[in-house]
Formats: C-alpha cells, sequence, structure tokens
C-alpha cells in the first residue's frame, strides 16, 4: 500500500538566481538548485520539480489562508472567497476544511492519516485564539493533534526541528540536528498511508529580510528534508514538498512574491507529479490518486 509524505514549507516560490536578493543563490543546495531559476541540476537523486503556479487566477498577491486550503483541498479557495485571504481562515474557509480536505476525503476511504508537527500546552490552553488552517483542518476531521509528550518521546517533530525556539521559552528539551528531527519524521511516515508536516520559518524570515538568517534556514531546511528522503522506501512512499506561495526567495520586498512555488517529489511514482501539479489546486487530487481515492 503507498504512503504519502506532504512537507509543506510557507513562503518559497522560485525566484532568480541573483545572490543579492536570493538566499537560495547563496549557497550550493543539494534539493533547492530549481528555487533559484537558472540550469537544471539534479534533485537528490531522482528527484523531480514542477514549477506550481499559486496566484489561483485572482487579482493580487497570494496569501496563506486561501492557499494552504486550497492545497489541503483542491478547491481554489481565493475564487471561492473572491479574494486571497492572509494569516488564518474565516468561517468560510474553516467550513470548506470541514467539508473538503484531505483529512476528510481520507477517512471517508478508510485511509489512516496524521499530522507530525507537535503543539505547546499554551496552545490547548487558550480558550480563544485563531488557528491555522492544518490546524482547522485537523480539527473539524477528528485529527489528533500531537503535545509535547509526542515530541519528548519522538512521536512529533516541531516546527522548530532543532528544539532551539522551545529551549529559548523554557522547555527542558535536548537540542535536535535536522538530521534526527528528518529521520524521526520519515519513521512517523512510515505508518501512515497520509503525513502532513508543516514548517512556516521561511516565511517569517522572508518577511524580515534577514539574508543571514535565511541562509542559515535554508540550509537547514535542506538538511532535515534530506535526513527524510534517506530514511523513506522509495518503492512505496512519495514525498512531496510544496508551498502557498512565494515570498523568502526575494528579499529584496517584505510581502509576499507572485513567483510559482516549487512542487518537489522523490519515490513511489515521483515522476507523475511533474505533469499532475501545474496550481497548487491539483496537490490534493494528486496525492488522493496516488493513494487510490477518488476525489
Amino acid at each position: 500500500m503507498p504512503r504519502v509524505l506532504l512537507i509543506f514549507v510557507d513562503g518559497v516560490g522560485i525566484g532568480l538566481p541573483d545572490p543579492t536578493v536570493n538566499p537560495f543563490a547563496r549557497f550550493e543546495p543539494a534539493i533547492f538548485a530549481h528555487f533559484a531559476a537558472g540550469p537544471a541540476k539534479p534533485i537528490y537523486g531522482t528527484g523531480f520539480v514542477t514549477p506550481t503556479q499559486a496566484t489561483l487566477g485572482v487579482p493580487g498577491l497570494p496569501q496563506s489562508a486561501t492557499g494552504q486550503t486550497t492545497i489541503l483541498t483542491g478547491i481554489n479557495a481565493s475564487r471561492f472567497l473572491g479574494s486571497h485571504l492572509s494569516g488564518f481562515p474565516n468561517t468560510a474557509l474553516k467550513n470548506l476544511l470541514a467539508r473538503e480536505s484531505i483529512f476528510v476525503k481520507l477517512q471517508e476511504h478508510g485511509r489512516s492519516a496524521t499530522f507530525a508537527n507537535s503543539y505547546t500546552p499554551g496552545f490547548f490552553n487558550r480558550k480563544e485564539r485563531p488557528v491555522s488552517v492544518t490546524t482547522a483542518a485537523c480539527r473539524s476531521a477528528g485529527v489528533r493533534l500531537r503535545t509535547m509528550a509526542d515530541l519528548a518521546a519522538g512521536d512529533a517533530v516541531y516546527q522548530d526541528f532543532t528544539h532551539r525556539y522551545l529551549r529559548q521559552i523554557g522547555y527542558d528539551l535536548p537540542l535536535r540536528t535536522p538530521e534526527q528531527s528528518g529521520a524521526n519524521l520519515a519513521r512517523i511516515a512510515s505508518r501512515y498511508s497520509f503525513t502532513l508536516y508543516e514548517y512556516f520559518i521561511t516565511d517569517m524570515v522572508g518577511h524580515a529580510c534577514d539574508m543571514t538568517l535565511a541562509v542559515e534556514v535554508l540550509q537547514n531546511l535542506e538538511r532535515f528534508i534530506c535526513s527524510v528522503l534517506d530514511e523513506i522506501d522509495p518503492a512505496e512512499q512519495l514525498v512531496l514538498l510544496t508551498s502557498d506561495h512565494g515570498n523568502i526567495e526575494d528579499l529584496s520586498r517584505k510581502t509576499h512574491t507572485f513567483n510559482p512555488v516549487p512542487t518537489l517529489s522523490w519515490g513511489h511514482r515521483a515522476a507523475e507529479a511533474s505533469g499532475s501539479v501545474a496550481t497548487i489546486e491539483a496537490i490534493t487530487p494528486f496525492i488522493l490518486s496516488i493513494l487510490g481515492v477518488r476525489s
């Protein structure tokens, strides 16, 4: 039975190979070569990259709430609302996720699905707070949200996979290398038909326009992803990496970009992604087809 791991990386587009604005052009990448548009290079062995449109045919810069909802439902959320929506999903998008998310569709067909990220106790203790698209999708589908206990037991991965942030705010957890956390994510993904992992530090760094930090973040992220790829079974597992909009690839501006986002694929039927994910609307339908589920 095939299994799919979707690594969602917030705010990453395919930019110009200009090291003055694009941190991807500041180091020699193993898998991020195509994130700075230039001569084609191998994508970590047998991987593939597809430029994927995230503008959704709606005027204005693409934004997170509508982009992420589109990725997780296969429905053009910007067209559904009539505009792009930044930040957190509104009631209309939450209702759309409750009806159409990939988690709901997989459950309807008896497939297992999980969200690998862990949450701090502060999240669960707040009665009223906006929630992300991924959190809303999981909650509406009854997907369990992982805790710090899961993280300590090696059954979760924090959004900062090095644990630096957690230690700064007082959690007594050991630091983790990107390789250790990547191997942990691969172990989690081996147990489910579909696993989602979300990383949003890229979008935060892109808005900050900090080139030095951006290069460090991207190099660590690449090490993390390479570790995942080293651990998967490519005969049965498909790893996809995609984004909701551009940002970090152009640090000359503090806003999102109109650039296409990269969809990278490795492993089981990875080559099929190249002809199947021209827009972010196509991500969920493609995953469902790999898992034998009709959308």
